[in-house]
């Protein structure tokens, strides 16, 4: 697929999260905490159109150093208003962006382009799904680093990066048992990983921590049992 429509299928995701952004804010008055998940959610789902597109990997690094740099200056003059912490100073946005050219760096250049989008959804639903419950239905609260958090909104960073590990897991790989237990993995690592989100940290800590573990259990426990099927061959050849 040539770049230019490339880029122009990315333009068009673009508008669309920012006009539903948009039309929430202003025909339903929802809170700008519900307005900037909308596009927390909307912008991390670019990495599907990344990877099924096979956008190369100069493009996802650029673009991620460019939304990085805006993100910073926005953190000083308020460019993005609609998408920075609400009601508090966070470096959120700008991890969010940073944490788009790491895994596309990383997992891009090993063709292995699926843990990249593990990381980046696990971020994308999970945080974004975990605040909006957590403060809706929050009732059991604790603090980590002087963050306020909820046990629902916990919960909910648990249920929905397994679902969306095995969802991602299960289109590559099946549904043999490394699919079912390295999700369990990565629920647990993004979990935790959320809740220490002093500064917005965790756009950067999830996602990357999550595709790592993801990465390097699926990988063990595959290659142990790619060795053990060897051995088991080579054991049955006639000496």
């Amino acid at each position: 697929m040539p770049l230019w429509l490339q880029l122009t299928l990315v333009a068009v995701w673009l508008a669309i999260v920012v006009l539903t952004a948009e039309g929430i804010n202003r025909f339903k008055a929802a809170s700008a905490e519900v307005v900037r998940k909308v596009v927390h959610i909307g912008v991390g789902n670019i990495i599907l159109l990344a990877w099924w597109l096979q956008i190369p990997l100069w493009l996802g690094v650029s673009a991620s150093v460019l939304f990085s740099a805006v993100a910073l200056l926005s953190y000083r003059i308020s460019i993005l208003p609609s998408i920075d912490g609400v009601g508090r100073k966070s470096l959120g946005t700008f991890f969010y962006a940073v944490s788009f050219g790491v895994l596309i760096a990383w997992f891009w250049s090993v063709q292995q382009p699926q843990y990249a989008v593990l990381g980046i959804l696990v971020m994308t639903w999970g945080d974004g799904l975990a605040a909006i419950i957590g403060q809706r239905f929050g009732r059991h609260l604790y603090k980590l680093w002087g963050e306020q958090k909820s046990w629902e909104g916990s919960l909910t960073m648990a249920i929905v990066s397994y679902v969306v590990s095995v969802s991602v897991l299960l289109s590559v790989q099946g549904a043999i048992w490394q699919t079912w237990a390295v999700s369990l993995g990565v629920a647990t690592i993004a979990t935790v990983l959320e809740a220490f989100s002093n500064l917005g940290i965790d756009n950067l800590t999830a996602p990357v921590g999550s595709a790592a573990v993801a990465f390097w259990l699926n990988h063990a426990w595959l290659g142990n049992l790619t060795a053990v099927a060897v051995a088991v061959v080579a054991g049955d050849r006639p000496g």
